[in-house]
């Protein structure tokens, strides 16, 4: 990345507390360099899903910003701040909604004011991205749970996102759909930011990983490192799968 060009986000000193009284975040640092696949890990409660809806402005920080590939997180900025963030919710069902994946993925960059072969060619390009062009006539509703969490990739990289957000990607796969999405994640030129308790798809998948544990950064370093640091894992109520040696992965 050069000198010059803004991290992909850039989180300084956010706190948040809801309204009923509870703080969730406490001062949270975190920045993402373009083209970084990084794993947001952490106990339930952890204040990740917060922090993730700070990040297109769902949420309004209490104290502290937020900045996406440089540009502040905004009233003023949220229509292009949403199209820079596009996040991938845990169950593909909450995302898809139109007739078929082709209407599915091509919503919104139609609502963005795109038309014709541009936007045929937009949408073409985001389902061969996740390898299900063949299905763009189909009804969402008549494929695979696998099948449908790709199509909810494809719509968000429809609209060519500076940063890839994934909220639990691997829940409910079975193994081959596990594999599948990995290949594909691993193939996108865009940065990621995935939330997961999968420690061993966070090794796979993310060279780096984040610890967020209480409302800060507990922990932030090399995916191999962070997963192998016996006491910090026990500390933050993170615990491997049985038998599952980190450093052993190559």
């Amino acid at each position: 990345m050069d000198a010059m060009t803004p991290p992909s986000l850039d989180v300084r000193g956010l706190a948040y507390a809801y309204p009923d009284g509870h703080q969730a975040l406490f001062g949270v640092d975190l920045t993402v360099r373009r083209g970084e696949r990084v794993a947001l890990l952490g106990p339930n409660g952890a204040g990740k899903t917060t922090l993730v809806l700070h990040l297109n402005g769902i949420l309004t920080a209490g104290a502290g910003t937020v900045a996406v590939a440089g540009l502040p997180v905004e009233r003023r900025n949220l229509a292009e701040i949403r199209r820079r963030v596009g996040i991938v919710f845990q169950d593909p069902d909450d995302q898809l909604f139109m007739p078929t994946v082709r209407e599915d993925v091509a919503f919104g960059p139609a609502a963005a004011g795109m038309r014709g072969a541009e936007l045929e060619a937009v949408v073409r390009t985001a389902l061969a991205r996740v390898g299900m062009e063949e299905f763009a006539d189909r009804p969402p509703h008549h494929l695979s749970f696998g099948q449908r969490r790709r199509v909810a990739v494809a719509t968000v990289l429809a609209m060519e996102p500076e940063i890839l957000v994934l909220d639990e990607p691997s829940s409910n796969l079975d193994p081959a759909s596990r594999r599948e999405l990995a290949d594909i994640l691993r193939s996108l030129d865009v940065t990621v930011l995935m939330v997961t308790h999968d420690l061993p798809y966070a090794l796979e998948l993310c060279p780096r990983s984040v610890i967020l544990s209480d409302g800060v950064i507990a922990g932030d370093g090399r995916t191999q490192d962070v997963l192998a640091d016996a006491d910090l894992m026990a500390r933050h109520r993170l615990e491997l799968p049985f038998g599952f040696v980190p450093r052993a992965v190559v």
